[in-house]
């Protein structure tokens, strides 16, 4: 069974989130996220004001912060992302809105801490 988790658009968390399944997020994060070794999505309409973790991540909505993937960084041409990216692949389409810097270097997330 794939399970897989929804933070809905009605939904508003402030803190720390971690997953150990896939995680969907079309509602607002405050904080961190943590999926090591799923992926982690920001759904169009979503907002993360967060650090963000994860084997893959994903972004049609917007976020306002640090992403760091073990594997690759997808942004979609609706993303809006203001904040450093790093993962060894990354793929942002034409339209999206991406300020801050990319990092497709040797780092891994394990190497990134959130900052206190």
């Amino acid at each position: 069974m794939n399970a897989m988790s929804v933070i809905g658009r009605t939904i508003s968390i402030k803190g720390e989130v971690m997953s150990e399944e896939p995680l969907t997020i079309a509602g607002q994060i405050d904080g961190s996220v943590e999926a090591a070794g799923y992926v982690l999505t920001i759904a169009e309409g979503g907002r993360a004001t967060a650090t963000l973790l994860a084997d893959t991540i994903v972004v049609s909505g917007a976020v306002e912060g640090s992403l760091c993937a073990n594997d690759k960084i997808v942004v979609s041409e609706t993303a809006v992302i203001e904040g450093d990216l790093t993962a060894p692949g990354i793929r942002v389409a034409d339209g999206a809105q991406v300020q801050g810097r990319i990092d497709t270097g040797n780092r891994r997330p394990s190497d990134v801490h959130p900052a206190s």
